[in-house]
């Protein structure tokens, strides 16, 4: 399952790269995963060399495009909310052309072209570099589609624009596509079979980001910890791989290794993991480079080995608890995430208990956590019945949330009277008088602006906290600070 991080609205902020020469206005709006905001970026990038310089201005818009998230209902019912706005402007605006992008795209394509007659133009994940000859066909009055996926597109080969950044962080996908079949999930039937990039692709645009000023970097991918680059093709055609390539592979602990070296005060971060694939050579990897930081978002979606096996996830509850204690032992301050699903079909109270035990085991740090939501093509909606009723999925989500915040208040609270390295994003959402930025954890930390300044690696000795962030004093710039 892809970690959904908002499904507010959230348009694109004027690119620090815009071309003087182009002539037309690109406003876009990513809902979903990270996945769906990086592929924005390449996504702007492609179109910046098409004439469109970005805008948060959707009325003075000539393009509007919406990359998508199917992963649960209310994404998409948000979406076409949208879909109706822009539709509603465009009758003043005859000319603003309207695209979906992503997920969406790829399932209802013909819905949205055809049936309701909503959009102009629908592209699918791989189809981006066809953006130009779709723009033409929608410029010369035709409707334009492209869903196909591709077995070997990475966009290694795209710059892409950053949109919405504060110019500290960034992301880097480093794979797309996912082969893992679990039952609820319809990113491998919307984003295609999981295929890596190029890890000099990825180290270059790391030193680039590191040029620019950007500080911190996340690895991208539906599961990072099965990356392997053999010079090409699909990760399940590696058996077919000569020699030389099978000896001069690179997997995700070495590729996690090479970026750490490139840029030795660079944050490095990275997600989603998947709890069958991550290695012990990766956990190592993070205790042995200080920069790696000391987080990783492993979800579980269950506690109960019974749905776990019914999701088809590829780990048993023992093997799950295993991999925590690993990492526990070789990385003792480790922050864990989970995602987290109630109310799957056949769970009982039982399995639900189950659940609960795991996070009293884990204690995790933070969680994303949902009420199971049936998504069309999926196994799990071709061959289960939805059964669990909607009250009893309403509750268990309260139990597991409330579960949640106390654990994050325990883990919070474990950070006071330390001393910490803090990264500086921004100012605080809630004070104009304080800075904000994250530890190595991931942990939000707010504390006195002072003479410190975006960007900077800033020591913090931590006071006091809520349940989610932690309160502090800035006491001097960290040993990395530039």
């Amino acid at each position: 399952m892809e970690k959904t991080i908002d499904e507010s609205v959230q348009g694109s902020a004027l690119s620090l790269e815009k071309k003087n020469t182009n002539s037309r206005k690109l406003y876009i709006e990513s809902y979903g995963c990270q996945m769906n905001f990086s592929d924005s970026e390449i996504v702007a990038s492609i179109l910046s060399n098409e004439g469109f310089n970005t805008t948060q201005e959707l009325k003075e818009a000539d393009l509007v495009l919406v990359n998508t998230c199917s992963i649960r209902e209310k994404a998409e019912l948000t979406v076409r909310k949208r879909l109706e706005k822009f539709n509603a402007i465009k009758k003043d605006r005859p000319h603003m052309k309207v695209g979906v992008l992503g997920c969406m795209a790829e399932r209802l394509k013909h819905k949205f072209l055809e049936e309701e007659k909503i959009v102009d133009m629908v592209v699918g994940p791989d189809a981006y570099k066809d953006l130009p000859n779709l723009i033409q066909e929608i410029d010369e009055g035709r409707n334009a589609v492209n869903v196909i996926l591709s077995k070997d597109e990475t966009y290694g080969d795209v710059a892409p624009v950053r949109l919405n950044s504060n110019g500290v962080t960034a992301f880097v996908s480093i794979t797309r596509g996912c082969d893992n079949m679990c039952t609820f999930c319809v990113v491998p039937f919307t984003r295609g079979r999981e295929r890596s990039r190029d890890p000099q692709s990825i180290v270059d645009e790391v030193n680039d980001l590191w040029e620019k000023g950007y500080r911190e970097v996340t690895l991208l991918g539906q599961n990072v910890d099965s990356y392997l680059w053999y010079g090409g093709g699909l990760k399940k055609d590696f058996a077919k791989a000569s020699e030389m390539q099978k000896a001069t592979a690179v997997d995700f602990a070495q590729l996690l290794e090479k970026v750490a070296l490139a840029q030795p005060r660079m944050r490095i971060r990275f997600s989603t993991s998947n709890p069958q694939d991550m290695t012990l050579d990766v956990i190592r990897t993070m205790a042995k480079y200080e920069n790696i930081c000391n987080y990783i978002h492993l979800p579980v979606q269950s506690g109960s080995n019974r749905i776990l096996k019914a999701m088809n996830r590829l780990h048993t509850r023992e093997e799950y608890f295993e991999l925590i204690d690993n990492i526990k032992a070789i990385i003792p301050d480790c922050a864990i995430s989970q995602d987290m699903i109630t109310g799957f079909p056949t769970e009982t109270e039982q399995d639900h208990q189950d659940t609960l035990s795991l996070m009293e085991y884990v204690k995790y740090d933070y969680g994303f956590m949902f009420a199971y939501s049936e998504r069309p093509g999926t196994l799990a909606e071709r061959k289960l019945t939805d059964d669990v009723p909607a009250e009893v999925k309403k509750r268990r989500l309260a139990e597991i949330i409330e579960l949640q915040r106390r654990h994050c208040q325990e883990r919070t609270e474990q950070h006071l009277g330390k001393v910490q390295e803090v990264l500086i994003e921004g100012t605080s959402k809630k004070s104009e008088e304080h800075w904000m930025g994250r530890n190595s954890q991931n942990t939000v930390a707010v504390f006195p602006k002072e003479n410190y300044k975006v960007g900077d690696f800033v020591m913090v000795r931590m006071d006091d906290c809520t349940s989610a962030t932690l309160i502090g004093k800035a006491v001097g710039y960290s040993d990395n600070n530039v």
